[in-house]
Order: structure tokens, then C-alpha cells, then sequence
């Protein structure tokens, strides 16, 4: 069961991850994989605007992945974006990652083979793994300016959307832990975690939303 007060926790968590940007022309758009068709959908929107000339959807499968996405990540998100009306020539896919640090480096890795010149990327996450992103953006892929962006909805809308509330909060937990431990690991880049989301973290975390 979820509570009111893990409902007030989870919020405070959602909007510590969200950056805040906003979205504007860049020299391309890098979708990155997830069970969330709704990335691909943003991403399609922000061609659709004229604000990347080219996307690259990037993701293989995970756990939360294999059954609702069997082809490949980037593979559902790329059709998505076509059925949404992007021409596939403007959509490269790189199908191997299996986390956000292979997700950078391996798209980053195909635009230099193909030749094309980046100085920008609009990155397109989940709304609670914006800040996570980026810090691992900064890392693995420096020099780059990057514009974070997502799906707009609040907390229990998305959660609804997902239609698996207790995964979001479990997801949620999950990107936050990782902004706190990951930069010591050399994963992303060190990021400031306000006292007051990391005790909303941890009473989270000890309500048992580890998933």
C-alpha cells in the first residue's frame, strides 16, 4: 500500500529530478530507453517543433523491458516515432545499451561514425531520471551542452499513465540513490542532493520501495 505520506516523500523526490529547461534547438535528439513509450512520444513532438534534425533512440532490454518491448528498446521507440509521423531517415538506433552510461557513450560512439557534428543534445528521459541523465551526460559525453526534457505530467498522472504506481516509486528511490552514490564511482558527474530529499529517499527506501 501506498501512502499519503509516501505520495509526499515521492513528490518531493519527482521534483528535485526534474531540471527545469527549456527545450530549444540542438544538433540532435537522443531518446533514451526505458519501459516509457512516452519518451519516444516527447521526442517525436520535438521534432515535429523543428528542434533536432536527428534522433537517436538508444536501449537494448532490461528486467522491466523484455516482455513490453521484446524487440530492443530503441527499436518500440523508433516505431513509435514513425506511427507519430518522424520520417525513419531522420531516426538512427543503437540497440546494445543497458544502462544510462552505455546509452551516452554508445550514441555518441554511432554520431561519430556517421559524421555528424554535435555541440548540443536534447535529452529525453523519464521525468524522474532527468537530473540522473544529465549527470551521467556530463560524464561520459563532456564538452557537449545538454537540454533535458519529458514527458509533462505531475507525479500521480505519470504514475497512472505507467499504470504500475509502486514501480515509479521504486524507480523514482532507485535515480535518486544513484545521484548520492554513482560520482564516486566515476559513473557521472557530482550533482548536489538537498538534506531534505535525501531523508524522503530514505524513508522511502525503508518503506521498501527497493524494487
Amino acid at each position: 500500500m501506498i501512502t499519503a505520506r509516501d505520495w509526499e516523500d515521492a513528490r518531493l523526490l519527482w521534483g528535485f529530478q526534474r531540471m527545469g529547461h527549456e527545450p530549444r534547438a540542438c544538433s540532435v535528439g537522443v531518446g533514451l530507453g526505458s519501459h516509457d513509450l512516452g519518451v519516444a512520444d516527447v521526442m517525436a513532438g520535438l521534432y515535429r517543433q523543428g528542434l533536432v534534425p536527428l534522433v537517436v533512440f538508444t536501449g537494448a532490454t532490461s528486467p522491466t523491458t523484455r516482455e513490453r518491448m521484446p524487440r530492443g528498446e530503441a527499436v518500440h521507440y523508433r516505431e513509435r516515432a514513425v506511427e507519430l509521423g518522424v520520417p525513419g531517415g531522420a531516426i538512427l538506433v543503437e540497440p546494445r545499451a543497458r544502462n544510462t552510461g552505455e546509452n551516452m557513450r554508445f550514441s555518441r560512439e554511432l554520431l561519430a561514425e556517421r559524421g555528424v557534428a554535435v555541440d548540443s543534445v536534447l535529452l529525453v528521459s523519464k521525468p524522474y531520471e532527468e537530473r540522473r541523465a544529465y549527470a551521467t551526460a556530463r560524464k561520459v559525453w563532456p564538452g557537449v551542452e545538454f537540454v533535458c526534457a519529458s514527458v509533462p505530467m505531475e507525479l500521480p498522472e505519470y504514475a497512472d499513465s505507467i499504470g504500475d504506481p509502486r514501480l515509479v516509486l521504486d524507480m523514482l528511490v532507485g535515480a535518486v540513490q544513484r545521484l548520492m552514490v554513482y560520482p564516486a564511482h566515476g559513473f557521472m558527474v557530482e550533482m548536489d542532493v538537498p538534506g531534505p530529499v535525501v531523508a524522503a529517499c530514505e524513508r522511502l527506501r525503508e518503506r521498501g520501495f527497493t524494487r
